[in-house]
């Protein structure tokens, strides 16, 4: 039966809001989220391509990639605790002051790895400060985009919450543009170059993004569904924690969130991390053809994010992300297939189809379902918890792919892999209410752990 439903005297509806306040949380999310994704694409790819050899050189060229793709994924394993910590004050204080200090927290992890020593200077220190400040790029990244959401749900009109929510990862897309611009304009250098001083120009860059940011961002106000929230009382007492009640009144969202996510994220970062490793040492193509792969599938994946966000206010949330869901369990067998062409045109297309699909198709969607799920109280949380936890097993992914492909010389067991994490979306999808509609001041239902539906029209 369709849980669909309208808020014709919903009390989220009498909350009004001014253009330039939605313009400016819409540019506060976007821009907040470029900087997220550009960290990880920039990490990502040189992790892909140049940091095996100056953190790992001692390690055989299999070994070494697969320790290059372990400090990558340590990132994801503090995200869940940098979602748990957030999230709380997130919950408590608001959503725009955590933001503001994830910023700055992910900026300077992002801008001290730029100036890193690497192993032929201080030998096993170099992994060491490398995997530290990936665990720091992670916790602050671990409330970013659970929190950009969160605040575009609660300010837009409720029948344009996917739409305007979807800006998050429209940002998300342009920090994997940028990422990308970066890189090629960096590989441009002599190889020796870019081995010595050009992947530093990359990661130094990032302090332009956070300064970006940072501008859009002081001038945040809070969403009017938290203001009204806690006018009305709602907002937690200071003995009952925002983690507590998520976990007693909102464990079936956060169980959604998680199998929504997994197969995602996992596929995500396939698409974004493990491919360009692929394509060079496995498929032995030129490493330069990799960066304007993710550039133009950037640019792709802004448009795929915002009209997923669109249909999902026109179609719902729950059909799109089955189709979607669905769609990501038969593409990795002939994402493969034609990778081993070796052609750049056919493999460009494999790039670029991914990151409509799997990169950013699934997070549009996604973008105002997953507030939706949770009630007035805990709705940080409860997003925070389930969407980073998920990011933790499905970040491992490339890491995941590499040990496969190592272990058995084949590409079948990945495929395995993927299809797997995408089936337990497809299943999770199925499982999930529809949310469009929703009334997000509502308290969560005892009997389910949902947010109470608005009244019909």
């Amino acid at each position: 039966m369709s849980e669909d439903l309208s808020a014709g005297d919903s009390i989220s509806e009498s909350l009004t809001v001014d253009r330039s306040t939605l313009r400016r949380a819409s540019l506060a999310g976007m821009i907040g989220t470029t900087l997220e994704n550009y960290d990880f694409v920039i990490y990502g790819t040189a992790a892909a391509l140049v940091f095996n050899k100056l953190f790992f050189p001692n390690l055989n060229p299999a070994i070494g990639i697969l320790a290059s793709f372990a400090t990558y994924g340590v990132g994801f394993v503090a995200r869940p605790l940098g979602g748990l910590f957030f999230s709380h004050f997130g919950d408590r204080i608001g959503r725009k002051w955590v933001l503001i200090g994830t910023l700055f927290l992910m900026g300077t992890a992002t801008f001290v790895i730029g100036l890193l020593p690497t192993y032929g200077t201080v030998g096993v220190l170099a992994p060491i400060l490398l995997t530290l400040c990936r665990l720091l790029q992670g916790f602050g990244s671990g409330a970013e985009q659970a929190g950009g959401i969160v605040l575009l749900t609660e300010t837009a009109p409720r029948t344009k919450r996917g739409r305007y929510a979807s800006l998050v990862y429209v940002g998300a897309a342009l920090g994997s543009v940028l990422g990308a611009l970066v890189w090629i304009l960096v590989q441009l250098m002599p190889d020796d170059r870019v081995q010595s001083i050009g992947w530093r120009i990359v990661f130094l860059s990032s302090i332009l993004v956070t300064i970006a940011a940072y501008i859009f961002r002081r001038r945040l106000r809070e969403s009017p569904v938290f203001e009204e929230a806690k006018s009305r009382g709602k907002i937690v007492e200071r003995e009952r924690t925002p983690l507590g009640l998520a976990f007693r009144n909102g464990w079936r969202g956060i169980v959604r969130v998680f199998g929504i996510n997994i197969g995602a994220i996992a596929h995500s970062y396939f698409y974004q991390v493990f491919v360009g490793s692929y394509i060079e040492n496995d498929l032995h193509m030129p490493s330069d053809v990799v960066p304007p792969m993710l550039l133009i599938g950037g640019i792709f994946a802004m448009i795929s994010a915002f009209t997923g966000g669109v249909l999902s206010d026109r179609f719902g949330r729950r059909p799109l992300y089955i189709v979607i869901c669905a769609m990501l369990m038969v593409m990795p067998y002939p994402a493969f297939l034609l990778l081993h062409t070796r052609s750049v045109l056919i493999v460009g297309l494999v790039v670029v189809v991914g990151f409509i699909v799997a990169v950013e198709g699934t997070v549009g969607v996604q973008s105002a379902f997953l507030p939706e799920l949770f009630g007035s109280r805990y709705r940080y949380t409860g997003v925070a918890i389930g969407r980073e936890t998920s990011a933790a097993v499905g970040g491992f992914g490339p890491f995941i792919a590499q040990g496969l492909l190592a272990a058995t010389g084949s590409f079948i067991p990945v495929v395995v892999y993927l299809m797997v994490l995408a089936a337990i979306g497809l299943v999770t999808a199925v499982w999930a209410p529809e949310t469009r509609g929703r009334d997000l001041l509502a308290e969560a239902d005892a009997r389910h752990g949902d947010p109470m539906p608005a009244a019909a029209d």
